[in-house]
């Protein structure tokens, strides 16, 4: 049976249910006359919610269709499966009860405005597939109104899984982070975020590169506000050309962008023990066996067709299983660096064709939520 067979079949992914057994004796207490005391008590001190309703285990995946990984902008209704979809991941993996909703807007003010709107129903909200640099801007707004915790996962949990194999990476080549180079490629919310917290965590040279190039100062075309403020943390020499160029006597390449951008002359122009993030899906930027071929040490991948796969959902359930048992209203670069460490301590000897948990390594969750620990 496939996907398409399934979904029509069972007509979605994930339900209500109740945590009580509705009665004739139950009743007067799960809803009226029962529920007012409760609702009095709330509404004398709304921190409450946080103890006597959903609120303390939910959260909201909002998404307004604009960058659906692999599809683009296929607007509310295409992203819903998708949605869904990471609903039942945060229940099965998480516990978290996670509730999708699409928005039919793509307008930056409006979707602050709703989700605002919509945040008193939730102890948290991720944000999932809007499109850069509309993302950054929406991210930040809520972050400033809101006094639950805002998570962008496309940016900062795929930031996070990555930063943890590039730890067990540096281990097994033996190379310090602040003596390498790195080039991106992909400078949307995947990228942007990936560079800022390797920059975090110690990285002194990285570049970036998008459709156009090596993004540098003054570049005349193709920049936004996003681009121009990761070059105070990129770029240092600032060089230009195309992705090939940058890539010259770099050590690791990380690509969130685009199918078939190298090949394997690019990756024997590496330094010596090159580490190959190629992270774009369905189909990477350079296929695991053309890196290989290129004298890749390490490689790693979106898929699970192949070992190493960077995926953020080894960090997201544990992210707000964490955020929500500690009332965590900013997760933080420091919560994120040491998500980072604890989901890489997970690999006790990493080697070159295990540098990463496993997507569906239930230690994944705790070792992340751990880290918000009070």
């Amino acid at each position: 049976m496939n996907s398409i067979q399934l979904s029509k079949k069972i007509g979605g992914k994930i339900e209500i249910r109740a945590k009580k057994r509705l009665t004739k004796k139950s009743l007067p207490v799960l809803y009226t006359p029962g529920v007012a005391d409760v609702s009095r008590k709330i509404a004398k001190n709304k921190k409450l919610s946080f103890q006597y309703t959903i609120r303390k285990n939910a959260i909201a995946i909002i998404s307004d269709g604009s960058a659906v990984l692999g599809l683009g902008n296929i607007g509310p209704e295409g992203a819903l499966p998708v949605m869904e979809g990471k609903a039942l991941l945060f229940k099965e993996l998480g516990g978290v009860d996670a509730f999708p909703i699409v928005l039919k807007t793509q307008d930056v003010l409006e979707i602050v405005k709703i989700v605002e709107a919509l945040s008193p129903s939730f102890g948290g909200i991720n944000l999932e597939d809007i499109s850069a640099p509309r993302c950054f801007e929406i991210e930040k707004q809520l972050k400033s109104r809101l006094e639950i915790p805002v998570f962008h996962d496309d940016q900062h949990g795929t930031a996070i899984v990555v930063l943890a194999g590039l730890i067990n990476s540096l281990k097994v080549i033996k190379k310090d982070i602040k003596e390498i180079k790195i080039v991106i490629s992909g400078a949307g919310a995947a990228g942007i975020a990936i560079a800022k917290l390797l920059f975090k965590y110690g990285a002194k040279n990285i570049i970036m590169s998008d459709s156009r190039g090596v993004i540098h100062k003054k570049r005349p075309s193709g920049m936004n506000k996003a681009k121009e403020e990761i070059l105070s943390v990129t770029n240092p020499e600032n060089i230009k050309g195309t992705l090939k160029k940058a890539l010259r006597g770099a050590d690791i390449f990380i690509g969130v962008s685009a199918p078939k951008l190298l090949d394997k002359h690019d990756i024997r122009k590496m330094n010596l023990d090159p580490v190959v993030f190629s992270m774009s899906n369905p189909v990477p930027e350079i296929t695991p066996e053309e890196a290989y071929k290129g004298g890749a040490k390490i490689i790693a991948t979106g898929s699970s067709e192949y070992p190493n796969q960077i995926n953020n959902a080894l960090v997201f359930p544990g992210i707000f299983r964490g955020a929500l048992d500690n009332r965590i209203a900013n997760i933080s670069d420091e919560h994120k660096i040491k998500a980072a460490k604890s989901l890489a301590a997970l690999i006790k000897k990493p080697i070159c064709g295990k540098i990463i948990p496993a997507v569906m390594d239930r230690r994944a969750v705790k070792a992340v939520a751990r880290v918000f620990k009070i």
